[in-house]
């Protein structure tokens, strides 16, 4: 079957607490499911378009877990491996202003992917290929499929990259410059400002696209502000926040969404705002999303409406 969009990534069991108390205190855990590039799959399909997950999962109940979760959701699943081992499981523990993430991925299956993954015909399937930095982070045979994957890509095939730091993964030193060899050889890159000052030292969103200036697309998120592109900025709407964890591939979907659509620059990150603040509004990694109409008369709002643009749970999701 052919999609529009492929990811690839780790996708792992997620452990929250159920009431929004630290873990420490917590007397009853939600189980989720949660992974950057399956997330963005998950929020394509809500969002009306066809993707396919690629990973490996253990032959565990967890592993199961997770196939089940995501062949509900719509995504494709059929370029999943299953392998003897564990499945990865990572915990979130709620604190006053930030969450923290326990991983527990050690020898995970999806740490084993590596370039020889890119030779099925349904990854070079689709107009899209989504990768992310976490995915460079797991091994380095999964750094290759990375590399392989920006550097040797079908004429036409658009390849996105999330940046997606995760220093509990790998130190600064390591990870600088392999992620900005990775994102400036793309063709869409999101990045946090908070990560290309973590990453590289760069004081301002420009100098962020100064640093890689061959992607023909690189969005700046600026969390609560806004999302910088080359020559424009979208502020972020007023969002009551309940975890932000999630949020960016939830952006990154939007935003990819608009593109299969053949939607403006502006329109784009609008986009990405709409479909990051249902994520916002949950513990989880993945909000209900509004009807596609509600997304669509915000999209067109006047640019003085949409400064003052102001979203709830109950609004949104």
């Amino acid at each position: 079957m052919t999609v529009e969009v492929v990811t690839i990534g780790e996708t792992m069991v997620m452990l929250v607490p159920q009431e929004p108390v630290p873990l420490a205190d917590a007397t009853t855990l939600a189980v989720h499911v949660g992974g950057a590039e399956s997330n963005v799959a998950i929020y394509l399909v809500e969002l009306g378009h066809s993707a396919r997950w690629v990973s490996r999962l253990g032959d565990d109940p967890f592993g199961e877990l997770v196939l089940r979760q995501l062949g509900a959701a719509g995504v494709d699943i059929s370029a999943v491996v299953r392998v003897p081992g564990r499945t990865g499981l990572y915990v979130k523990d709620p604190g006053a202003g930030q969450t923290t993430v326990h991983y527990y991925r050690e020898r995970s299956p999806a740490a084993a992917l590596g370039p020889d993954a890119l030779d099925d015909p349904m990854v070079a399937d689709g107009r899209i290929l989504h990768l992310t930095g976490i995915t460079a982070a797991l091994s380095s045979c999964a750094r290759e499929l990375v590399r392989t994957a920006v550097r040797d890509r079908a004429p036409g095939r658009l390849v996105s990259f999330d940046v997606n730091y995760r220093p509990a993964l790998w130190p600064v030193d390591e990870a600088a410059p392999v992620l900005a060899e990775l994102a400036d050889a793309s063709d869409v890159v999101f990045v946090g400002f908070d990560e290309a000052r973590a990453l590289w030292g760069c004081p301002t969103p420009a100098a962020v696209h100064e640093l890689l200036p061959h992607p023909e697309t690189v969005v700046v998120k600026d969390g609560a502000v806004g999302a910088y592109g080359r020559d424009l900025f979208v502020p972020t709407p007023a969002v009551t926040v309940v975890e932000p964890v999630g949020a960016g591939d939830a952006f990154a979907a939007g935003y990819l969404a608009a593109v299969l659509e053949g939607l403006g620059d502006v329109a784009r990150l609008r986009f990405g705002h709409l479909v990051a603040a249902a994520a916002l509004s949950v513990r989880s990694d993945h909000g209900r999303l509004p009807s596609r109409s509600w997304l669509r008369e915000r999209i067109d709002l006047p640019a003085e409406k949409w400064a003052r643009l102001e979203l709830t749970g109950s609004d949104h999701g």
